[in-house]
């Protein structure tokens, strides 16, 4: 399948490749990544390839289905989405089953196309659908995370996870599509977006803050500890959550977990840090801040856990913060 629009992520590549040469696509696929990390451009051509009539690779691009998908207009492509909320309501789920019932306009296929994120009530009236389909019937669930989705969901999904581009294709990219930047403003969007080109590209067009980085602020805005767990260190929260759960230790969850997260919020003050003491020396804060933060957070082991006391990081941190405040680059 020509996935010509996303950079690296070989493995789904191939995979979608020979799917799309027997014409056997699965019933619903599962799309996980970050925001710019390509989840909607492989929705787009996975929904193309599964309309396709063209000869050859698919999609090809030419044929009617695939020139519709790819132009917003298909009636057999359908969003389902509840604007009016931040997640699709039951009645919205349960509006789309009952339309999954009627045949295809079109198409070969009628496929569904999920981007907001549902809560446990939606999900479970989606299950309904998903273990017996229609033959023609498709759905491309899209998420920043398989996690926020039921296990039972997840068991009936092929999940595709989008990897960061390798720097050497990422970069290429980033000169064609901006000739006239620098070298260096390349590189620095590329590692601050780390390797999602959606994001480095929404940098490099001034869109505003790294999503990361909204983010950050929004959970940290909340006092939201455990979102911020999430966002900070999702692989070790990860093992540490299995961990807890094999020895059925809710304590030690809770406890490992408050930890990490003010250790990273000491690391993540110690770059900002750095990075206000930089730019004071005339490098610029935001150019530096990456960096500042892969520097300093060295100087915290996640692996020593056990030697901290909560009340010890809380006291650190409270420091950190207080000389980062001290450091803050001041308007002339």
């Amino acid at each position: 399948m020509d996935v010509g629009g996303l950079l690296g992520n070989e493995a789904i590549r191939a995979r979608l490749d020979a799917a799309a040469a027997q014409d056997r696509f699965s019933h619903s696929y599962l799309i996980c990544g970050p925001d710019g990390s390509g989840k909607h451009t492989l929705a787009k051509i996975l929904a193309a390839a599964m309309q396709c009539t063209g000869a050859g690779r698919k999609p090809c691009g030419r044929c009617e289905g695939c020139r519709k998908v790819f132009e917003g207009v298909h009636p057999d492509v359908i969003t389902v989405n509840d604007p009016a909320h931040k997640t699709i309501a039951v009645d919205v789920i349960r509006q789309m089953r009952a339309d999954v019932f009627l045949r295809p306009n079109e198409g070969k296929r009628k496929i569904y196309l999920i981007e907001q994120d549902m809560a446990e009530p939606p999900q479970n009236a989606l299950l309904k659908i998903l273990e017996e389909p229609p033959a023609y019937a498709a759905f491309l669930i899209l998420s920043d995370r398989a996690e926020k989705l039921l296990p039972t969901i997840r068991s009936r999904c092929a999940e595709l996870h989008l990897a960061p581009a390798p720097q050497t294709e990422g970069l290429a990219f980033l000169r064609g599509k901006y000739p006239d930047r620098a070298e260096p403003e390349l590189e620095r969007a590329f590692r601050r977006a780390g390797g999602y080109l959606g994001q480095a590209i929404q940098l490099l067009s001034g869109e505003g803050q790294a999503p990361q980085t909204a983010q950050f602020a929004a959970c940290y805005a909340a006092r939201n500890a455990l979102a911020l767990l999430e966002l900070l260190l999702p692989k070790l929260m990860s093992n540490i959550v299995d961990v807890g759960i094999a020895g059925g230790d809710r304590a030690y969850i809770l406890a490992t977990g408050t930890k990490m997260v003010l250790m990273a919020l000491c690391s993540l003050a110690l770059g900002i840090g750095a990075a206000a003491l930089s730019s004071r020396a005339g490098m610029g804060f935001g150019a530096n801040l990456r960096l500042a933060e892969y520097t300093q957070v060295q100087k915290f082991s996640f692996s020593n856990i056990e030697h901290f006391s909560t009340a010890s990081l809380i006291t650190r941190l409270t420091n950190d913060v207080s000389s980062v405040q001290m450091m803050q680059p001041r308007a002339l």
